[in-house]
């Protein structure tokens, strides 16, 4: 399919960037993608927008993030009108759009974790980054340089999303070994959970953190059911590795994918390219003698 691959707002951690890369190692079709640590579905969107899967499944622990792409996918019009009354409203607010921010966080955090509350803090905190604190607050600050995403914008890719996703997507807010279980064959699994080294600290990005000895266990069960899966795990940038391996019993493939100059080391005047490790189950890792030789050359097998 032609054109961009739509997406509701800037989220830090997305894989959208890196989805082109990610589907070449998928197969051309399947009958069903899960996604167990969803985040904003970046990989969903684009596999729906390519048209490989006939079903999706979305799940993440966090509810909100979940209830706001089931929203924008089953109730689009209600999303869009909702966060605009809640968007316009802050030229209204006589202290000013940080004010307004302030307001609907702390709505937010006592109880009102509406989708169009979630996609307003999303479209305004800095960076697109959602942090939470210990007590599982949302405790990220606005972007004081612009008021977020305008209505129309979101409007437009709102509508794109829903035409791909309604009617075919199925969603669930659970731990993800449960996830594991309902997988069959034909499905496709693509996990993209808290990297280590950055759950259970302040300020994190993620509700809870996932044990990688259970984590590797857990997926001996897709093993053993003959699921196909791609896992976004660990990685390095400028010689500098970040979390451990997946254990080599696992028998998957592992690829490192080029993720571009990493952010933090421009601002520390170095310019180190990020690699991001993707593991690739045995039998799906059989299809990948079947891409052209230039497209494996791009990154690299290890």
């Amino acid at each position: 399919m032609n054109g961009k691959v739509p997406h509701i707002v800037q989220y830090q951690g997305s894989k959208r960037i890196l989805a082109p890369k990610i589907l070449r190692y998928m197969s051309k079709s399947f009958d069903r993608l899960i996604e167990p640590f969803s985040g904003m579905a970046a990989i969903t969107m684009a596999v729906a927008h390519e048209r490989r899967a006939n079903r999706y499944h979305i799940n993440d622990l966090n509810a909100p993030l979940v209830n706001l792409l089931q929203c924008a996918i089953e109730e689009p019009s209600d999303l869009i009108e909702n966060y605009k009354s809640v968007w316009e409203q802050q030229f209204n607010f006589s202290d000013g759009h940080i004010e307004h921010f302030n307001h609907i966080r702390s709505d937010f955090n006592d109880g009102n974790q509406s989708p169009e509350n979630m996609l307003y803090l999303l479209a305004r905190c800095v960076k697109g980054a959602v942090r939470y604190g210990k007590s599982g607050n949302f405790n990220q600050s606005p972007d004081k340089r612009r008021h977020g995403t305008n209505p129309k914008n979101i409007e437009k890719n709102v509508y794109a999303i829903s035409c791909l996703l309604k009617g075919n997507t199925s969603f669930s807010v659970t731990d993800y070994r449960e996830i594991f279980d309902m997988a069959r064959q034909g499905d496709l699994v693509y996990m993209d959970p808290p990297y280590q080294g950055v759950s259970n600290v302040r300020d994190n990005r993620y509700f809870s953190g996932v044990d990688f000895k259970e984590f590797a266990d857990a997926i001996e069960t897709l093993n053993r059911k003959n699921v196909d899966y791609l896992i976004s795990y660990d990685g390095e940038c400028g010689g500098k590795e970040y979390g451990k391996e997946l254990p080599k019993q696992l028998n998957c493939n592992k690829i490192l994918l080029n993720a571009g100059i990493s952010t933090q080391a421009t601002l520390l005047g170095k310019r180190h390219i990020t690699y991001e490790s993707l593991y690739i189950s045995k039998n799906l890792s059989k299809c990948i003698d079947t891409l052209p030789e230039q497209l494996t050359l791009l990154d690299g097998f290890v």
